[in-house]
């Protein structure tokens, strides 16, 4: 400690965190119980109110033996979290409609999303409701979806007391959205595996015929034996090729249409040649068959596309949960009465109420009360906003401070998030969609393989007639291009799922190769490249108050423990763990400028400088103005604290930058990535941020509405792939429109939905680790799809030139695919840390 004049000491509340004692365990969850939450007349203790409650209710309806299977599976501790919630919208009939479901017998059913299941025990606490809440009739948790299917008979109990239960066990619920989307996936996913089904069992028949074929070749065989195989062959490779096959026939035919050749086309041709002539040669009862090669190629390409559709749904579907966190109801005037109710059953000229905390459900005016709100995740400003009655507010605000009452004038898709929401829709199905490259070689592909079968055709039609057939059809067999079309789904399905093990959720294929070239990449400020919260970023002390350093900060924080706005909240943390709390009375607020009041005897004022000092606010001690003056520099808010009518403190407040982002950003620009900084926050303040990651004058924005950020994206789309990377609603439109859009760990609904990446690693990092190994996957694919380019150049030369029958190449072409699949599953790409 420095009680020097004018000392200042870097805050650091993680610090009173790695010196607090941890040898008491919590009896609910096992974490270290807090020194101040320590009671030495109790036998259970407990580090928070949650883990109390769930603890409580656990044991008051016989339910002590999760703890039992909880020890058993060594389950790492996490805080019970429990919350007031009513749950009364879940009985609403506009809940009912979008959410519930009516069976046969008369019971409903929902999918609901726990918040805090985290371990096996879990699973076994939740599905013991029915035990304990009559009328409950069973409750299926998916621990890997964190989905409970939950259920009941609505004239014994409602949704809404289920709920409540499930809560007071720790296990916030919230709706599950998209259940029509993930069931209509389901049903594309099951016609997809009876489409492999069948391509399996037909291969595996057509290779034990096959093998009893080539045996005959060697050890002789009777004729009309060797006829009923060639005909049992033909009769299971048509409808294994032609119905399990037809995905491909129809993205051929679908090419065809469009005069955009990809890869389905060769790949159909292909199978196509193999089982046309295959089929002749059986109703001719000379010749080779290739059933057993084409039937395989079927079942490997059938397989590696659904191996890509599930790594690139599980991406999907993993951001998918973080909408179900999104709140779904609202406190609205009905009847006399707040009542909780869906926000989809709220309409214009509504009165809602919002509590501090709560967001605002619809765009309205302000009826009653004064507070701030949290406009971050709309226009991307760190500070909060005053608001009074008359003043307008936005859906996806958050009230900070104090009760409003707001009377409804838009909502849904007329309201301003509604607005931007429909800009998002409309630039994703405006944006072109990516021609991967593997899709660019088969349009060369196609015409150059059909060019030289007809050449190999006329060529030996006049050498050899007899031979022109056979050599024109092995030229076919051999260049069919499944490894060229396996070359990229593999590899990429197994970038994408190494991605996910590691937080990275990427949504479709293409991003890795546009994100493997160079551009522009455009950052967000607020939440992305800062840690989009209020904190207290520097602490100037002066030691001639008599205050030590530890104890006026223990002061202040029991003061603004008192408050629930951001500064407070902030300041509140530097008293955490502190075993003794400072006596607090006589608390007054002023909105918008400061709290006061008396702690161990002393009157502390904290605020801003015209709160604290009143009209003497221009005369502050010479240290005090330096640390202001430098603070306001740095774009951060000074906070003054006083101790008796003297200042004794200034606090300079901020969102931090991440200790990550400057590396990040010289490491993006020495993969040639162009960085800007573009934000809605005051120019002064984005300024401050570029000044500090190295960025040049014209490479930040500030002031930036989401119009404006959409318009930068659209304006840089002509020079080459454009990023952007962002967290909320206000980025929501310049995610979709851009090349690829990023979405943060920690991002709004919004920007989820429309972010083709989405972090589940705080931080910049995992943006570098995306380029880098987007990079060495695009490296594999181009080796795999050089390896597939060589083997049918080598191929089709020997067929042109008469030394490959159509039978050593129906033996050679699985041989190929083989080749890349293990090349695919072999690279390095997200193995590690780049």
């Amino acid at each position: 400690m420095n009680d020097s004049p004018a000392a200042a000491t870097s805050a650091d509340p993680r610090a009173a965190d790695r010196d607090a004692p941890a040898d008491i365990p919590c009896t609910h969850c096992g974490l270290p119980v807090p020194p101040g939450l320590i009671d030495p007349n109790r036998e259970e203790q407990f580090c928070c109110h949650g883990c109390e409650t769930v603890y409580g209710v656990i044991h008051g309806h016989g339910l002590e033996r999760f703890y039992d299977l909880a020890e058993q599976e060594n389950a790492q501790g996490v805080q019970a979290k429990t919350t007031d919630k009513s749950y009364e919208e879940f009985d609403d009939p506009a809940f009912e409609k979008l959410y519930v479901r009516a069976l046969p017998d008369g019971s409903r059913q929902v999918e609901l999303y726990l918040e805090g299941v985290h371990c096996a025990a879990c699973v076994w606490l939740v599905e013991k409701v029915p035990i304990v809440v009559p009328g409950a009739i069973e409750t299926r948790l998916d621990f890997g979806r964190s989905a409970a299917m939950v259920r009941w008979d609505p004239n014994q109990t409602s949704l809404a007391k289920v709920a409540r239960f499930l809560d007071s066990l720790g296990y916030a619920a919230h709706p599950w959205r998209g259940v029509q989307v993930r069931d209509m996936r389901r049903a594309e996913d099951r016609k997809l595996l009876i489409r492999i089904a069948v391509a399996g069992a037909a291969a595996m028949n057509v290779m034990v015929i096959a093998f009893a074929l080539y045996g005959g070749m060697f050890g002789g065989m009777e004729p009309q034996f060797r006829t009923l195989f060639r005909y049992l062959s033909m009769a299971i490779s048509i409808p294994a090729v032609l119905w399990a096959g037809w995905p491909f026939y129809r993205g051929a035919i679908g090419a065809l249409r469009t005069r955009a050749l990809h890869m389905d086309l060769p790949v159909a041709i292909g199978l196509t040649a193999g089982l046309v002539s295959g089929s002749i040669n059986t109703l001719r009862g000379v010749g080779e068959i290739y059933f057993d090669s084409v039937t395989i190629l079927v079942f490997l390409l059938l397989c590696g596309r659904w191996v890509q559709n599930r790594r690139q749904r599980s991406a999907a579907d993993a951001a998918e949960l973080l909408y179900s966190l999104a709140p779904s109801s609202a406190r609205c005037l009905r009847d006399g009465q707040w009542r909780e109710v869906p926000v989809e059953s709220i309409e214009s000229g509504d009165v809602v109420e919002v509590r501090a905390g709560d967001s605002i459900p619809a765009d309205g005016l302000v009826d009653e009360g004064e507070s701030e709100l949290d406009l971050s995740l709309l226009t991307g400003e760190s500070v909060g906003v005053s608001v009074k009655p008359g003043d307008r507010v936005h859906a996806g605000t958050v009230n900070l401070s104090s009760r409003l009452i707001v009377r409804v004038e838009g909502t849904g898709e007329n309201t301003r998030v509604g607005r931007l929401m429909k800009l998002v829709e409309d630039y994703a199905r405006r944006k072109a969609p990516i021609v991967r490259l593997a899709d660019r070689i088969s349009a060369y592909f196609v015409a150059i393989v059909l060019v030289l079968a007809a050449a190999t055709f006329v060529v030996w039609r006049i050498l050899d007639p007899a031979q022109a057939v056979d050599n024109a059809l092995a030229l076919l067999i051999v260049t069919c291009p499944c490894a060229l079309g396996l070359a990229t789904p593999l590899a990429v399905s197994v970038a994408i799922g190494r991605a996910a093990n590691r937080g990275i959720l990427i949504k479709g294929g293409d991003v890795l190769e546009i994100l493997a070239r160079s551009g522009h990449m455009i950052l967000d400020k607020t939440g992305t490249v800062t840690e989009g919260r209020v904190a207290l970023v520097r602490w100037m002390e002066d030691g001639a108050t008599g205050n030590g350093v530890t104890t006026l900060r223990r002061r202040v924080a029991a003061l603004e423990a008192h408050s629930s706005h951001p500064v407070a909240t902030a300041l509140a943390k530097l008293g955490d763990n502190e075993r003794h709390t400072p006596a607090v009375s006589h608390v007054r607020q002023l909105l918008g400028a400061g709290i006061e009041g008396v702690v161990d005897g002393q009157r502390l004022r904290v605020g801003t400088a015209s709160y604290v000092l009143g009209d003497e606010s221009e005369k502050l001690p010479p240290w005090a103005a330096d640390a202001v003056d430098a603070a306001t520099g740095d774009a951060l808010t000074p906070i003054l604290v006083t101790v008796d009518g003297r200042v004794a403190a200034v606090a300079a407040m901020g969102d931090p930058i991440r200790d990550e982002a400057r590396a990040t950003i010289e490491r993006l620009r020495a993969l040639r990535w162009d960085v800007e900084l573009l934000s809605g926050d005051h120019p002064a303040i984005v300024a401050a941020v570029a000044k500090q990651l190295g960025l040049d004058a014209d490479s930040f924005t500030g002031a930036a509405k989401p119009e404006d950020k959409l318009a930068r994206v659209q304006a840089l789309s002509g020079g080459g792939p454009v990023v952007m990377v962002g967290d909320g609603v206000n980025d929501a439109a310049a995610l979709s429109a851009a090349s690829v859009g990023i979405g943060v760990h920690g991002g709004a609904e919004a920007s989820l939905a429309a972010a083709d990446v989405f972090m589940t690693r705080p931080g910049l990092e995992p943006i570098v680790e995306l380029v880098v190994n987007a990079r060495r996957t695009l490296r594999v694919i181009r080796r795999n799809l050089i390896f597939s380019l060589c083997y049918n150049l080598v191929g089709a030369t020997l067929a042109m030139t008469g030394l490959l029958n159509p039978l050593i190449a129906a033996l050679l072409m699985p041989a190929s695919s083989i080749t890349v699949i293990t090349s695919s599953f072999r690279h390095g790409a997200f193995h590690g840390n780049e």
